[in-house]
């Protein structure tokens, strides 16, 4: 997952760290960049995960040290959230794992797109005509779903057999992965048994 910077809007002021987060629409906090393996993440505290409107992935626009960006937070697979903070911002930023930054965060129901992989991306291109039909008229939230249950396993036959049933389920009019927890179900580049590790 990366994160999409926008031309800057006029900046907003930022809540104090020490203030709780504020029960609106707009979610501001402060937090310390981390890195786990070469990724550098931001993990939300507590209070601003709780005011998000989803256990699971939710969109979002927003701020980081006054630069804006959208992406889509993640579950850590405990109940709580982290989002990643790509090189493209970083440097906008010039902030480092270490380093701490006021975060200003809005859930939006305007979703990216994902970033398919490749055997679902194949799969579709030869897919029938009213499974790629499906594919183009879902949401982009609905398709970050599919992507994300195919990409939850790492075993290659199981996820060979989820891309091949997620276009039988399309095929049959299914619009989403149905029975996997969104709340447990975290980037497999990073997760542990399904729950993303301390730094």
């Amino acid at each position: 997952m990366s994160t999409k910077r926008k031309e800057s809007p006029t900046k907003k002021s930022a809540a104090d760290p020490a203030d709780p987060v504020e029960k609106s629409s707009t979610i501001r906090f402060a937090a310390t960049l981390e890195s786990i393996g070469p990724r550098t993440i931001l993990r939300l505290p507590d209070a601003a995960s709780t005011a998000l409107p989803s256990r699971g992935q939710v969109a979002v626009h927003g701020t980081l040290a006054g630069q804006t960006f959208e992406t889509v937070i993640e579950p850590d697979g405990e109940f709580g959230h982290w989002m990643n903070v790509d090189a493209q911002l970083r440097k906008a930023t010039r902030a480092a794992p270490g380093s701490e930054v006021k975060v200003e965060i809005t859930p939006t129901k305007d979703w990216p797109e994902p970033v398919v992989p490749p055997d679902l991306a194949d799969a579709l291109s030869t897919a029938p005509s009213e499974v790629q039909s499906l594919w183009s008229t879902i949401t982009p939230m609905a398709r970050w779903e599919w992507v994300r249950w195919v990409n939850e396993t790492k075993n290659l036959e199981t996820r060979q057999r989820r891309v091949e049933v997620s276009l039988s389920k399309m095929s049959s009019g299914k619009r989403r992965p149905c029975c996997f927890n969104l709340a447990s179900c975290t980037d497999p580049e990073l997760a542990r048994s399904g729950k993303l590790p301390r730094s």
